[in-house]
C-alpha cells in the first residue's frame, strides 16, 4: 500500500474534540500513515475563555499542539476534519483557517485531497449531521474526495452516524468525553480514509 500523508485539524474548546483527534490520528497511524495533528488558532476573547474554567484549562493544557498552516494542507494526501457544532455549523475557528485557503484552491492544490469529518453536539439533535454537511460545501468546492465511514464497519451500527463520527456531550449522551465506541469510530473513520487516499495514490501512480 502506498505511504500517504494524514492531516488531522481540529477544533477544541474543552476537550471532546481533542480526543477525538487524538484517536483518528491513531487510526491512521495504524494503517501506515505520516500523521499531523494541528489545532486550529483560538479566536474567542480571553474574557470569554476564562469565564469557561475548563476551557481555559484545556487551552493551556494543549498549548504544545502546533497550530494549522497551509503548509499542513500542502503536504497531506488526506485531511481529517474536527469541529464542534456552532448552532448546527461549522465553529468559527475551523471556519476562519479554511477560509484562508483561498490561494491553495486557486492554484487546484486541494483537488483530489481525501477528505473527512468529525463533530460533536450538546444533544443528540443538535447539529451533528448539519455541520459535516456544512464543511463539506467546502470540500465540494476544493474538488476533494469525499470519504464518509458509513456503515463499514460494525462500529458504526453503535454510534449510528454514516456522516462522521459524533459525540454527544450533554443529555443523553457522555459529559465524561467520548466513549470507547466513539473513539472506535474515530480510529475506523480515519484507517477507512487512510486506505483510500493510499489506493489512489497507488492507482495515480500505476
Amino acid at each position: 500500500m502506498a505511504s500517504v500523508n494524514v492531516c488531522v485539524i481540529y477544533y477544541s474548546a474543552t476537550g471532546n474534540l481533542h480526543t477525538m483527534a487524538l484517536a483518528a490520528a491513531e487510526g491512521a497511524h495504524r494503517a501506515g500513515a505520516s500523521v499531523r495533528v494541528r489545532k486550529v488558532r483560538e479566536l474567542a476573547p480571553p474574557e470569554a475563555v476564562e469565564s469557561v474554567p475548563a476551557w481555559a484549562r484545556h487551552l493551556q493544557d494543549t498549548a504544545d499542539i502546533e497550530e494549522a498552516a497551509l503548509d499542513d494542507l500542502s503536504w497531506a494526501d488526506a485531511l481529517l476534519f474536527g469541529t464542534p457544532t456552532r448552532f448546527g455549523n461549522v465553529c468559527s475557528q475551523l471556519k476562519a483557517f479554511i477560509d484562508t485557503t483561498g490561494g491553495l484552491w486557486q492554484a487546484g492544490a486541494l483537488a483530489d485531497k481525501v477528505v473527512s469529518a468529525f463533530t460533536a453536539t450538546g444533544t443528540a439533535h443538535g447539529g451533528q449531521e448539519s455541520t459535516i454537511l456544512a464543511l463539506s460545501n467546502t470540500f465540494y468546492h476544493w474538488g476533494a474526495i469525499i470519504v464518509p465511514p458509513g456503515y463499514t464497519d460494525p462500529v458504526q451500527f453503535r454510534t449510528g452516524n454514516p456522516y462522521g463520527t459524533s459525540h454527544v456531550t450533554g443529555v443523553g449522551g457522555s459529559a465524561g468525553g467520548p466513549t470507547e465506541t466513539v473513539l472506535q469510530a474515530a480510529r475506523h473513520q480515519a484507517r477507512r480514509v487512510t486506505e483510500t487516499a493510499a489506493a489512489l495514490k497507488a492507482g495515480r501512480a500505476a
